[in-house]
């Protein structure tokens, strides 16, 4: 992530906090991850991962989309790559991304906030998504619905994947 990317996140990070009057070491034990991790990513430094951004998002109760809106470049990691191409408003909200997966990619996805649904369609190459032991095959055109409030994977074999991918959420704030 470039670092006006990292700033961005930072800020918005540590305001989505301190409007829930939330201390840094809160934030970072509900998360999971190091108090000293989540400072640097305040303070626009440090490398997240993905998985982080999530656990963020998930304890903050936002959805990624949320977390990650003001930034425009793609995040990225182990072969996978998310862009944000728009936030619904109403009631479920719905994301939308543009998701890139290169050749040999295993990614395996947290669980979700509850009642959190994953929809992919396939646009090139060849892709198995799902909730880990109950994944389904795609090929371009193909589309595939799973509850995201389970751990789940995204793999490839030979080709890289490109695909589409929205998220519903659960009702926001009925969670923790």
């Amino acid at each position: 992530m470039d670092k006006l990317s990292l700033n961005t996140l930072g800020e918005h990070l540590q305001a989505l906090r301190i409007e829930r009057g939330w201390s840094l070491s809160r934030l970072a034990n509900e998360a999971g991850i190091a108090k000293s991790n989540l400072c640097r990513l305040e303070q626009g430094n440090g490398n997240p991962t993905l998985d982080t951004i999530w656990r963020l998002a998930v304890r903050l109760n936002v959805p990624f989309g949320t977390l990650v809106a003001p930034i425009s470049v793609p995040l990225g990691e182990d072969g996978v790559q998310v862009r944000l191409i728009d936030q619904g408003k109403d009631s479920p909200q719905v994301d939308a991304y543009w998701m890139r997966c290169a050749p040999h990619t295993l990614r395996h996805a947290e669980a979700h906030a509850p009642g959190t649904l994953e929809s992919l369609t396939l646009i090139s190459g060849a892709l198995e998504a799902g909730p880990e032991g109950a994944t389904t095959e795609l090929a371009p055109g193909d589309s595939v619905t799973f509850p995201a409030d389970q751990p789940h994977l995204y793999r490839t074999q030979a080709t890289e994947a490109t695909l589409m991918m929205t998220i519903t959420y659960g009702e926001q704030g009925k969670t923790q």
